[in-house]
């Protein structure tokens, strides 16, 4: 089922080896009942007159023809948000994600030919658009409206924030001239809002600055260490009309007659390692007898993984990872400790190579004696939180090809044997929690979350699917904590760390929605699957933030599987115990019914409530997604007590962190 180039007949990509999606649904086991209720959606109906209880869920066939106009992109005259538009588009803006409102601006980035979506809501396309960076490395927007579209955003700007992760937020705000009026309520200056959770921002007021400042834009996108960048858009400027460039500060120069682009007002140089400071390392690296680096989300920004590779394998270095994305370097190599929590302890050199976020010391189980080393474009951020033995000021892929060229070849068999060992001891406790999670299902008629963790790493990874292929948006609480035991990665991108170290309640399926739309478009490392399904996991608590995004996927035929830990509670139902008038404020109605809510919204569902009931559920949802693009949602029914360790050990596992199971950092 691995996705290739061969052409679709209606002009997509063939996820199954070029076999069109119908022939490839007449050849599953599925049987024609099952697909047939599987695949209820109707494409491009007319108006459906028929009795309400024969009714279908159709997609317009507006959505499909608009998708398929050609770009219309904007030459002078143009306003402001044509201007910036196409400053976008000459950037290499991937994606624009969106619900509507900032209209002039959507519809001219549409226009210029980026590809954009538009979902339910702010929030969810904003999670969408920081999932869709976080598994390709390249920017994408998400809009927001004046008041109640662009604060329903905010949690979700800080969730990419603290993940640093370049995300273009462009939002409406009215107009100057209704500054303290109360015309229009929402009018807001909305710079203040996300103070503390940008790397850039700016309310543009002067109208022929358009063009200036969407250079500031990407020059802050692309340029050290990421983060989000929010600009803000009065009417004054998204609707001046500008007659010739010479109207516009930057974009034009007279007396060259040259028109500016991205190198007047960025740079593509990056700061390299010291001589003396790759010395000082390779110093420390030989001495070392079990050194370990931290490889996180610098390493894939800036495309190390091979010169990271090079390095590890050359001088017999482990790698652990830790960041927003996982599959930088690949969980089966021989120095791969990202499935080895008990070989962190006994590392004696540490290095972090683009760890931006740095935890606590020690937060991170490491040795108090190991010696430290941190690799960051940001002289000033080394030694913040974490005490070092030596800071590199360098672009991580150009320290990483430096240490590779400059570091002996050296063996460390006996350091390999104790990675093979801690791997083989953490897959041994894996294997214990399934063997419980079988026993507590059995006990009480329900799915424990260690058969999901389990079952989907077997699906994804020891079946017919290449083990490289699916990606994975990793979400929810506690769910989230048993499937980052068993999930892997084997290739950039391949895992997105919803929860990473902001812990955002329920932007999974937005999270979801941008991942798909990742592959789909075959965007950076997602190149070689696209068109293949993807998966999303969230708990019932978060499909309440963004399970209106089951309609979004539904209507651009997304395919993907959702799957939701359904305990009937909030994962921190326990807390309620402390006190007996509060305990109700935890909880959910029992066995709700989250299927029914997707075949609301146009997708799939599938009601598992028993562990022999998944891995089928997951093969027919996967199948259905790769033939026909239709979402589905696996509501996984279990019960709140599954995280009461004493009642029914484990309880809710321990993280460790850096590695799989890391929920923050």
């Amino acid at each position: 089922m691995k996705a290739d180039k061969t052409k679709h007949p209606k002009g997509g990509p063939s996820p199954n080896g070029g076999v069109s999606r119908r022939d490839f649904l007449r050849t599953t086991a599925l049987g024609a009942g099952a697909a047939a209720a599987g695949l209820r959606v109707a494409r491009g109906a007319d108006v459906d007159s028929s009795p309400a209880a024969d009714r279908k869920i159709t997609i317009p066939k507006e959505i499909p023809d608009s998708r398929a106009q050609d770009p219309s992109p904007a030459d002078f005259p143009m306003n402001g948000a044509q201007v910036f538009a196409k400053t976008c588009k000459e950037e290499g803006l991937a994606a624009l994600f969106c619900a509507p409102g900032n209209y002039s601006l959507i519809n001219a980035l549409a226009s210029e030919g980026i590809p954009t979506y538009g979902g339910r809501t702010e929030g969810g396309m904003c999670a969408a658009a920081d999932a869709f960076i976080r598994v390709t490395g390249e920017i994408a927007a998400c809009s927001g409206t004046e008041g109640p579209g662009f604060t329903h955003m905010i949690m979700n700007i800080g969730s990419a924030n603290a993940a640093r992760t370049p995300l273009l937020v462009i939002a409406s705000n009215k107009s100057v001239a209704n500054d303290d009026t109360e015309s229009g309520i929402q009018t807001v200056y909305q710079q203040p809002t996300t103070e503390g959770m940008k790397k850039y921002g700016k309310r543009l007021i002067t109208p022929n600055r358009v063009y200036e400042y969407a250079g500031y834009a990407f020059r802050q996108l692309k340029s050290g260490v990421p983060g989000p960048v929010h600009l803000d858009f009065p009417g004054e400027v998204y609707g001046a009309r500008f007659e010739e460039p010479s109207q516009l500060k930057d974009y034009f120069v007279p007396a060259t007659e040259k028109r500016y682009d991205a190198t007047k007002y960025r740079t593509e140089s990056r700061p390299a390692p010291s001589a003396g400071d790759v010395r000082a390392a390779v110093e420390l690296i030989q001495r070392a007898e079990r050194p370990m680096i931290v490889a996180s989300a610098g390493v894939f920004y800036h495309k190390a993984w091979e010169p990271l590779r090079q390095l590890a394998e050359k001088a017999d270095i482990a790698v652990v990872e830790s960041g927003p994305s996982r599959g930088h370097f690949p969980d089966d190599h021989r120095l791969s400790a990202s499935t080895a929590p008990d070989a962190l302890l006994s590392a004696d050199l540490v290095i972090f190579v683009g760890q931006y976020c740095m935890p606590p010391y020690p937060q991170f189980r490491f040795s108090a004696e190991a010696r430290y080393v941190r690799i960051d474009p940001k002289a000033e951020d080394i030694g913040r939180n974490w005490p070092i033995d030596l800071g590199i000021v360098s672009d991580e892929r150009a320290a990483l090809e430096a240490l590779a060229e400059a570091v002996p070849k050296m063996s460390r068999d006996t350091w390999a044997a104790e990675l093979a060992a801690a791997r083989k001891a953490f897959e041994d406790e894996n294997e214990e929690y399934y063997q419980l999670g079988l026993k507590h299902s059995a006990a009480t008629g329900t799915l424990h979350p260690a058969i999901i963790g389990k079952e989907l790493a077997d699906f994804l990874y020891k079946g017919g699917i290449p083990k490289e292929q699916t990606t994975v948006a990793s979400g929810g609480y506690g769910i989230g904590r048993y499937t980052r035991r068993y999930l892997r990665a084997f290739r950039p991108g391949q895992i997105c760390n919803g929860a990473y170290q902001y812990g955002a309640i329920g932007p999974d399926v937005g999270y979801t929605f941008g991942v798909a739309a990742a592959v789909q478009n075959g965007v950076g490392p997602q190149a070689p699957y696209k068109g293949a399904p993807v998966i999303g996991i969230t708990g019932d608590a978060g499909f309440g933030y963004s399970g209106m995004e089951i309609e979004t996927l539904s209507k651009y035929r997304l395919p993907a599987v959702l799957i939701v830990y359904n305990n009937n509670a909030w994962g921190v139902w326990t807390s309620g115990m402390r006190a007996a008038r509060a305990l109700h404020m935890y909880l959910f109605q029992e066995n709700l019914r989250y299927d029914k809510v997707a075949e609301g919204l146009g997708g799939r569902g599938e009601y598992v409530t028993r562990p022999e009931d998944f891995a089928p559920a997951l093969k027919r949802s996967y199948e259905i997604a790769a033939a026909d693009g239709l979402s589905t949602v696996i509501n996984c029914q279990a019960i709140k007590e599954f995280w009461n360790g004493r009642q029914y050990p484990p309880g809710m596992p321990q993280n460790v962190e850096p590695g799989c199971m890391a929920y923050y950092h």
